[in-house]
Parts: structure tokens; C-alpha cells; sequence
């Protein structure tokens, strides 16, 4: 429902029509995968897969650079007419495609514009297998060394198919206290500690 929704707003009838046989390249799940594989597959059939990656860029640069930007998307109160109004003038002088400008009303009409990020994120990470790219994050407790990384690196490039470009980045949370998180594209792998110790306790209080 979502999903025809933003194509009938922000595409041709035809074009919608047609864009629902195109094939989305990696699987997104939730309420904002819906969304963002709606619009990608609306501007591949329009052929404005880079204009509308631009704009999202534009969109997410502000949401977060801009604290009032980012509370009015999160603000909850707001009357779907006043959200719809306000969308207008943001995307106006953020001077984004109509089909970006419609797409984001939509979000906002139907009550969902506190999935803003959610629903950039899922279309980022469409448009990476789209590219051919695979980005992997790796979150340690601790900064890894040079040669930890690179073995890491080295490990990861199992996972890349054949002319698939491996783009591996590093990060570190110190509430995960051991172990690593990984996220290999729309996949995610929990070995820390963290959660070892969360399954441990649940174990004990199911058993007490």
C-alpha cells in the first residue's frame, strides 16, 4: 500500500505499473525498506537513480547538520498538513528533484517523516549493490591495530562476489566491552561480548 502510494505521487501511472517487474538489487526489511524500494524502483524505470541519490544526500547532510531540521522530522505532534507545508519549503530551497520533493511528502502525509534517516539509509544501501559495491563495518570495544584490520580486511574479501568492490570501515564502541560487530551489507553479525553476557543473564533468570 505505502509502496504505490509513493509511485502514484511521484511517478506516472504507467510508470509505476512498469516499475514494479524491476528487481530490487539487495533486500531491505522494515517500514523504511518498503519505502526505499519503492523509490528505487520507480527512478530506475525513470532513469533517475543518480539525481534522486543527489538529492538524498541533500536531505541527510541537513538532517544532520541542522538540529531544528532533524527536531521537526522527529516531532510526532505535528499536524500531517503543517509536515506536508513545511516539506514543501525545506525541499524548495534545498532545490531537490520534484519525484525527491513528492517522495519525502509522502513520508510526511502518511506519518512516517521520523523514518527520514531510516528510509536514506535503506536507499544507500540499495544503491551500494546497485553499484557493485559491499560495505562492511566492524565495530570493536577497543581500536584494532594495523595488523588486526588487516587481517580482518583480508578475511572479508570471501564475501565479495566477483567484480564486487569491498569497502570495509571501522568503528568503535566501547558498550559492546569485547568481540565484534559486523555488518556486511543488509547482514549483521553479533559476536560481542555484550550480547553473550544478555543471553547468559536471560538463561539464569528463565532458570531461577
Amino acid at each position: 500500500m505505502a509502496a504505490n502510494m509513493i509511485l502514484k505521487r511521484g511517478f506516472s501511472l504507467s510508470t509505476a505499473a512498469a516499475a514494479q517487474s524491476v528487481r530490487v538489487p539487495v533486500q531491505v526489511h522494515g517500514v523504511e525498506g518498503r519505502y526505499a524500494s519503492a523509490l528505487y524502483t520507480a527512478a530506475y524505470k525513470q532513469k533517475s537513480l543518480d539525481a534522486i541519490e543527489k538529492d538524498l544526500n541533500k536531505v541527510k547532510d541537513l538532517y544532520e547538520s541542522n538540529k531544528k531540521f532533524k527536531e521537526f522530522v522527529l516531532n510526532p505532534t505535528l499536524r500531517a498538513n503543517k509536515r506536508r507545508e513545511a516539506i514543501q519549503k525545506i525541499t524548495k530551497e534545498l532545490g531537490v528533484s520534484k519525484e525527491s520533493a513528492n517522495f519525502i511528502g509522502v513520508l510526511a502525509e502518511n506519518g512516517r517523516l521520523n523514518k527520514l534517516e531510516a528510509v536514506i539509509n535503506s536507499f544507500e544501501t540499495i544503491m551500494r549493490a546497485h553499484k557493485g559495491e559491499l560495505f562492511v563495518e566492524i565495530t570493536s570495544a577497543d581500536k584494532l591495530s594495523k595488523k588486526h584490520e588487516e587481517a580482518l580486511s583480508d578475511a572479508l574479501k570471501k564475501f565479495a562476489t566477483q567484480g564486487q568492490q569491498l569497502h570495509v570501515a571501522f568503528a568503535v564502541n566501547p558498550s559492546i566491552v569485547g568481540g565484534l560487530v559486523v555488518t556486511i551489507g543488509d547482514k549483521y553479525i553479533d559476536l560481542s561480548i555484550a550480547s553473550k553476557i544478555k543471553k547468559y543473564t536471560e538463561s539464569l533468570q528463565t532458570a531461577i
